[in-house]
Protein backbone atom coordinates (compact mmCIF):
# COMPACT_ATOMS: atom_id res chain seq x y z
CA UNK A 1 0.00 0.00 0.00
CA UNK A 2 2.89 2.34 0.70
CA UNK A 3 3.92 2.02 -2.95
CA UNK A 4 0.43 3.08 -4.03
CA UNK A 5 0.58 6.08 -1.71
CA UNK A 6 3.92 7.05 -3.29
CA UNK A 7 2.38 6.71 -6.76
CA UNK A 8 -0.53 8.91 -5.71
CA UNK A 9 1.86 11.53 -4.32
CA UNK A 10 3.80 11.41 -7.59
CA UNK A 11 0.51 11.94 -9.48
CA UNK A 12 -0.35 14.97 -7.31
CA UNK A 13 3.13 16.40 -7.85
CA UNK A 14 3.69 15.85 -11.56
CA UNK A 15 0.20 15.59 -13.07
CA UNK A 16 -2.13 17.62 -10.85
CA UNK A 17 0.65 20.12 -9.98
CA UNK A 18 -0.79 20.44 -6.48
CA UNK A 19 0.81 22.80 -3.97
CA UNK A 20 3.53 21.50 -1.68
CA UNK A 21 1.27 22.09 1.31
CA UNK A 22 -1.57 20.04 -0.21
CA UNK A 23 0.76 17.18 -1.12
CA UNK A 24 2.27 17.10 2.37
CA UNK A 25 -1.21 17.01 3.95
CA UNK A 26 -2.42 14.16 1.71
CA UNK A 27 0.71 12.13 2.34
CA UNK A 28 0.52 12.65 6.09
CA UNK A 29 -3.18 11.67 6.19
CA UNK A 30 -2.68 8.55 4.07
CA UNK A 31 0.33 7.39 6.08
CA UNK A 32 -1.81 7.58 9.23
CA UNK A 33 -4.48 5.51 7.49
CA UNK A 34 -1.82 3.00 6.42
CA UNK A 35 -0.61 2.60 10.01
CA UNK A 36 -4.18 1.98 11.15
CA UNK A 37 -4.80 -0.63 8.46
CA UNK A 38 -1.56 -2.39 9.37
CA UNK A 39 -2.77 -2.54 12.97
CA UNK A 40 -5.87 -4.46 11.83
CA UNK A 41 -3.82 -6.76 9.55
CA UNK A 42 -4.74 -5.16 6.21
CA UNK A 43 -1.85 -4.58 3.80
CA UNK A 44 -3.61 -4.91 0.43
CA UNK A 45 -5.65 -1.95 -0.87
CA UNK A 46 -8.06 -4.45 -2.45
CA UNK A 47 -8.92 -5.76 1.03
CA UNK A 48 -9.94 -2.35 2.39
CA UNK A 49 -13.69 -2.05 3.06
CA UNK A 50 -16.01 0.81 3.82
CA UNK A 51 -16.33 -0.58 7.34
CA UNK A 52 -12.55 -0.35 7.80
CA UNK A 53 -12.55 3.27 6.69
CA UNK A 54 -15.53 4.21 8.87
CA UNK A 55 -13.82 2.58 11.86
CA UNK A 56 -10.69 4.60 11.17
CA UNK A 57 -12.64 7.87 10.98
CA UNK A 58 -14.40 7.03 14.26
CA UNK A 59 -11.01 6.40 15.84
CA UNK A 60 -9.53 9.76 14.84
CA UNK A 61 -12.71 11.51 15.97
CA UNK A 62 -12.34 9.87 19.41
CA UNK A 63 -8.74 11.13 19.50
CA UNK A 64 -10.16 14.66 19.62
CA UNK A 65 -9.29 15.79 16.09
CA UNK A 66 -11.16 18.89 14.98
CA UNK A 67 -14.04 18.65 12.52
CA UNK A 68 -11.92 20.40 9.90
CA UNK A 69 -9.07 17.89 10.34
CA UNK A 70 -11.45 14.94 10.10
CA UNK A 71 -12.97 16.42 6.94
CA UNK A 72 -9.52 16.88 5.42
CA UNK A 73 -8.63 13.25 6.23
CA UNK A 74 -11.81 12.07 4.52
CA UNK A 75 -11.00 14.21 1.47
CA UNK A 76 -7.48 12.71 1.32
CA UNK A 77 -8.81 9.15 1.59
CA UNK A 78 -11.48 9.73 -1.07
CA UNK A 79 -8.98 11.28 -3.49
CA UNK A 80 -6.61 8.33 -2.98
CA UNK A 81 -9.22 5.63 -3.65
CA UNK A 82 -10.66 7.48 -6.64
CA UNK A 83 -7.10 7.54 -8.02
CA UNK A 84 -6.77 3.77 -7.45
CA UNK A 85 -10.15 3.18 -9.11
CA UNK A 86 -9.18 5.19 -12.20
CA UNK A 87 -5.87 3.34 -12.36
CA UNK A 88 -7.69 -0.01 -12.34
CA UNK A 89 -5.99 -1.07 -9.10
CA UNK A 90 -9.37 -1.58 -7.37
CA UNK A 91 -12.76 -2.42 -8.87
CA UNK A 92 -14.90 -0.71 -6.20
CA UNK A 93 -14.38 2.44 -4.17
CA UNK A 94 -14.69 1.69 -0.42
CA UNK A 95 -14.48 5.39 0.44
CA UNK A 96 -17.93 6.06 -1.06
CA UNK A 97 -19.45 5.38 2.36
CA UNK A 98 -17.52 8.22 4.02
CA UNK A 99 -19.46 11.39 4.72
CA UNK A 100 -17.63 14.53 5.86
CA UNK A 101 -18.92 16.00 9.15
CA UNK A 102 -20.64 19.33 9.04
CA UNK A 103 -18.18 22.11 9.70
CA UNK A 104 -19.38 25.05 11.73
CA UNK A 105 -17.77 28.05 10.10
CA UNK A 106 -16.35 30.37 12.72
CA UNK A 107 -15.46 33.96 12.12
CA UNK A 108 -11.68 34.24 11.75
CA UNK A 109 -9.64 35.83 14.53
CA UNK A 110 -8.73 39.34 13.36
CA UNK A 111 -6.19 41.67 14.87
CA UNK A 112 -6.90 45.37 15.05
CA UNK A 113 -4.45 47.66 13.25
CA UNK A 114 -3.20 48.75 16.68
CA UNK A 115 -2.48 45.12 17.61
CA UNK A 116 -0.72 44.50 14.30
CA UNK A 117 1.45 47.59 14.78
CA UNK A 118 2.26 46.47 18.32
CA UNK A 119 3.24 43.01 17.07
CA UNK A 120 5.43 44.39 14.27
CA UNK A 121 7.24 46.68 16.72
CA UNK A 122 8.41 43.81 18.95
CA UNK A 123 11.53 42.61 17.08
CA UNK A 124 13.31 45.93 17.44
CA UNK A 125 16.84 44.70 18.15
CA UNK A 126 19.89 44.76 15.89
CA UNK A 127 20.93 41.10 16.00
CA UNK A 128 20.61 39.07 12.76
CA UNK A 129 17.74 37.12 14.36
CA UNK A 130 15.85 40.29 15.35
CA UNK A 131 16.30 41.76 11.86
CA UNK A 132 15.14 38.49 10.26
CA UNK A 133 12.08 38.25 12.52
CA UNK A 134 11.15 41.87 11.74
CA UNK A 135 11.38 41.19 8.00
CA UNK A 136 9.30 38.01 8.24
CA UNK A 137 6.50 39.62 10.25
CA UNK A 138 6.43 42.72 8.05
CA UNK A 139 6.30 40.65 4.87
CA UNK A 140 3.59 38.34 6.20
CA UNK A 141 1.28 41.22 7.07
CA UNK A 142 2.13 43.25 3.94
CA UNK A 143 1.28 40.38 1.55
CA UNK A 144 -1.08 38.03 3.40
CA UNK A 145 0.76 34.97 2.10
CA UNK A 146 0.43 31.58 3.77
CA UNK A 147 3.13 30.51 6.21
CA UNK A 148 4.08 27.67 3.83
CA UNK A 149 4.58 30.25 1.09
CA UNK A 150 6.58 32.52 3.39
CA UNK A 151 9.08 29.85 4.42
CA UNK A 152 9.45 28.59 0.83
CA UNK A 153 10.18 32.02 -0.67
CA UNK A 154 13.52 32.21 -2.44
CA UNK A 155 15.82 35.20 -2.54
CA UNK A 156 15.14 35.55 -6.28
CA UNK A 157 11.39 35.87 -5.59
CA UNK A 158 11.90 39.29 -3.98
CA UNK A 159 11.97 42.34 -6.26
CA UNK A 160 13.23 45.25 -4.18
CA UNK A 161 13.36 47.67 -7.07
CA UNK A 162 9.64 47.31 -7.87
CA UNK A 163 8.46 46.38 -4.34
CA UNK A 164 6.80 43.02 -4.91
CA UNK A 165 7.29 39.31 -4.32
CA UNK A 166 6.57 36.46 -6.70
CA UNK A 167 4.71 33.80 -4.75
CA UNK A 168 4.78 30.26 -6.11
CA UNK A 169 1.98 27.84 -5.19
CA UNK A 170 2.27 24.63 -7.20
CA UNK A 171 1.86 25.55 -10.84
CA UNK A 172 0.30 28.93 -9.99
CA UNK A 173 2.35 32.10 -9.54
CA UNK A 174 1.06 35.39 -8.25
CA UNK A 175 2.67 38.80 -7.79
CA UNK A 176 1.96 40.66 -4.54
CA UNK A 177 3.17 44.20 -3.74
CA UNK A 178 4.53 45.20 -0.35
CA UNK A 179 4.84 48.42 1.64
CA UNK A 180 7.76 50.81 2.08
CA UNK A 181 8.16 49.63 5.69
CA UNK A 182 8.41 46.05 4.43
CA UNK A 183 10.93 47.04 1.79
CA UNK A 184 13.11 48.69 4.44
CA UNK A 185 12.89 45.61 6.66
CA UNK A 186 13.76 43.29 3.75
CA UNK A 187 16.69 45.43 2.65
CA UNK A 188 18.03 45.47 6.20
CA UNK A 189 17.69 41.69 6.45
CA UNK A 190 19.14 40.85 3.02
CA UNK A 191 22.01 43.33 3.21
CA UNK A 192 22.94 43.15 6.88
CA UNK A 193 21.63 39.99 8.52
CA UNK A 194 21.04 37.14 6.09
CA UNK A 195 24.75 36.61 5.41
CA UNK A 196 25.27 36.02 9.14
CA UNK A 197 22.64 33.28 9.21
CA UNK A 198 23.31 31.25 6.07
CA UNK A 199 25.81 30.55 3.30
CA UNK A 200 25.86 32.24 -0.11
CA UNK A 201 24.49 29.13 -1.87
CA UNK A 202 21.29 29.01 0.22
CA UNK A 203 18.39 29.89 -2.11
CA UNK A 204 15.65 30.14 0.54
CA UNK A 205 15.02 33.71 1.68
CA UNK A 206 14.48 33.02 5.38
CA UNK A 207 16.54 30.52 7.36
CA UNK A 208 16.84 29.53 10.98
CA UNK A 209 19.92 30.44 13.01
CA UNK A 210 21.70 27.31 11.76
CA UNK A 211 21.32 28.36 8.12
CA UNK A 212 18.64 25.78 7.27
CA UNK A 213 15.25 26.75 5.78
CA UNK A 214 12.78 28.03 8.36
CA UNK A 215 10.09 25.50 9.33
CA UNK A 216 6.37 26.07 9.98
CA UNK A 217 6.90 25.13 13.62
CA UNK A 218 9.86 27.48 13.91
CA UNK A 219 7.89 30.43 12.59
CA UNK A 220 4.86 29.51 14.75
CA UNK A 221 7.13 29.83 17.81
CA UNK A 222 8.30 33.24 16.58
CA UNK A 223 4.69 34.47 16.29
CA UNK A 224 3.83 33.13 19.75
CA UNK A 225 6.89 34.74 21.32
CA UNK A 226 6.28 38.21 19.92
CA UNK A 227 2.50 38.17 20.50
CA UNK A 228 3.19 37.29 24.14
CA UNK A 229 5.82 40.01 24.35
CA UNK A 230 3.32 42.49 22.91
CA UNK A 231 0.72 41.45 25.50
CA UNK A 232 -1.87 40.51 22.88
CA UNK A 233 -4.47 38.23 24.45
CA UNK A 234 -5.89 36.78 21.23
CA UNK A 235 -4.77 33.32 20.11
CA UNK A 236 -2.49 34.34 17.23
CA UNK A 237 -1.22 31.99 14.55
CA UNK A 238 0.49 32.84 11.23
CA UNK A 239 -2.94 32.47 9.59
CA UNK A 240 -4.31 35.17 11.93
CA UNK A 241 -1.96 37.63 10.22
CA UNK A 242 -3.27 36.48 6.82
CA UNK A 243 -6.87 36.97 7.97
CA UNK A 244 -6.01 40.41 9.36
CA UNK A 245 -4.32 41.43 6.10
CA UNK A 246 -7.44 40.54 4.11
CA UNK A 247 -9.90 42.05 6.57
CA UNK A 248 -8.01 45.34 6.79
CA UNK A 249 -7.94 45.61 2.99
CA UNK A 250 -11.70 44.99 2.78
CA UNK A 251 -12.35 47.45 5.62
CA UNK A 252 -10.52 50.11 3.65
CA UNK A 253 -12.50 49.53 0.46
CA UNK A 254 -10.27 47.13 -1.48
CA UNK A 255 -11.88 45.36 -4.41
CA UNK A 256 -12.78 41.79 -3.42
CA UNK A 257 -11.38 40.35 -6.67
CA UNK A 258 -8.04 42.01 -5.98
CA UNK A 259 -8.00 40.57 -2.45
CA UNK A 260 -8.86 37.15 -3.89
CA UNK A 261 -5.95 37.38 -6.31
CA UNK A 262 -3.48 38.43 -3.62
CA UNK A 263 -4.60 35.66 -1.29
CA UNK A 264 -4.45 33.07 -4.06
CA UNK A 265 -8.04 31.87 -3.53
CA UNK A 266 -9.32 29.85 -6.49
CA UNK A 267 -12.94 30.60 -5.57
CA UNK A 268 -14.13 34.08 -4.60
CA UNK A 269 -16.67 32.55 -2.19
CA UNK A 270 -13.70 31.79 0.09
CA UNK A 271 -12.73 35.47 0.07
CA UNK A 272 -16.30 36.61 0.76
CA UNK A 273 -15.96 35.58 4.41
CA UNK A 274 -14.13 38.88 4.96
CA UNK A 275 -16.93 40.84 3.30
CA UNK A 276 -19.48 39.18 5.61
CA UNK A 277 -17.33 39.73 8.69
CA UNK A 278 -16.89 43.37 7.69
CA UNK A 279 -20.65 43.78 7.28
CA UNK A 280 -21.26 42.32 10.74
CA UNK A 281 -18.67 44.66 12.27
CA UNK A 282 -20.21 47.72 10.60
CA UNK A 283 -23.68 46.63 11.74
CA UNK A 284 -22.48 46.37 15.35
CA UNK A 285 -20.85 49.81 15.13
CA UNK A 286 -24.07 51.36 13.81
CA UNK A 287 -26.09 49.65 16.55
CA UNK A 288 -23.77 50.82 19.35
CA UNK A 289 -23.84 54.40 18.05
CA UNK A 290 -27.62 54.53 17.49
CA UNK A 291 -29.27 52.44 20.22
CA UNK A 292 -29.87 54.53 23.37
CA UNK A 293 -29.14 51.61 25.71
CA UNK A 294 -26.28 49.99 23.79
CA UNK A 295 -23.57 51.42 26.05
CA UNK A 296 -25.49 51.59 29.32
Amino acid sequence: MLQKIDEFVDYLTNVKKSSANTIASYKRDLNKLYNYLISVDITDVNKVTGTNLNSYILQIEKQGMSTATVSRNIASIKAFFIFLLKQGVISEDPSEVLKPPKIEKKAPVILTTEEVNLLLEQPGGTTPKDIRDKAMLELLYATGIRVSELINLKLKDVNLSLDYIQCRDGNKDRVIPFTKETKAALEDYINNARMALCTDDQEVLFTNCQGSPMTRQGFWKIIKYYSGKAGIKKDITPHTIRHSFAMHLVNNGADLRAVQEMLGHSDISTTQIYLKANANTKLKEVYEKAHPRANV
